[in-house]
């Protein structure tokens, strides 16, 4: 997208990647467009949005990762200075909002605690039938031509427990930044 999320009177390109970095562009010269801010999310990116959206006067940028997240970044300052001394205070719009999403916490908690409670009666059940979940998977293999290496980025929308990468021929794996996986190599076997 582009919009002026530094407030300078002059479009910015905001880019949200695969790799989940938002990256915020601005031309300050024509030649190029210069890199002013990043972001990194846990996931790919599919969406990204500037505009005004949770206050006015105070401009956003929206994502919307692969899962369905909604992620938003905000020029809205997040603390206060306070002089030598003074205690902060809270609004009374803020300290609403804060009751608000703290009744909205506890009643998701119990709504989570009440379907946990229903799924172990229903399995527990001599009728309980146990299925795999159908679920997509967000897949990439491609290669990377500076270091002649392939990149292999692997999203689904639960937690990834394993991944099993099977190959008749040697390989070599590289740690990269992102990377969370722990990595058990096995012996080859010719036959």
């Amino acid at each position: 997208d582009s919009f002026d999320i530094l407030g300078d009177g002059v479009k910015e390109l905001l880019v949200g990647r695969d790799d989940g970095m938002i990256e915020i562009y601005a031309f300050e010269s024509a030649d190029e467009p210069v890199l002013r801010h990043d972001y990194a999310l846990s996931e790919s990116i599919a969406s990204i949005q500037g505009g005004c959206v949770g206050k006015d006067g105070y401009d956003e940028i929206l994502a919307a990762t692969y899962s369905g997240w909604l992620t938003g970044l905000t020029t809205e300052p997040v603390h206060r200075e306070g002089g030598s001394g003074e205690e902060l205070k809270l609004s009374q719009e803020m300290q609403n909002k804060i009751s608000s999403l703290r009744n909205e916490l506890e009643h998701l908690q119990m709504k989570v605690l009440q379907e946990r409670e229903k799924y172990q009666q229903s399995s527990q059940s001599s009728t309980a039938v146990s299925s795999v979940p159908a679920f997509s998977v967000n897949e990439k293999f491609t290669l990377n031509k500076d270091d002649a290496s392939y990149s292999l980025i692997l999203e689904v929308q639960t937690a990834i427990d394993n991944v099993l990468v099977q190959c008749d021929v040697p390989v070599d794996l590289l740690d990269v930044d992102k990377n969370s996986a722990v990595v058990s190599f096995s012996s080859c076997d010719s036959e």
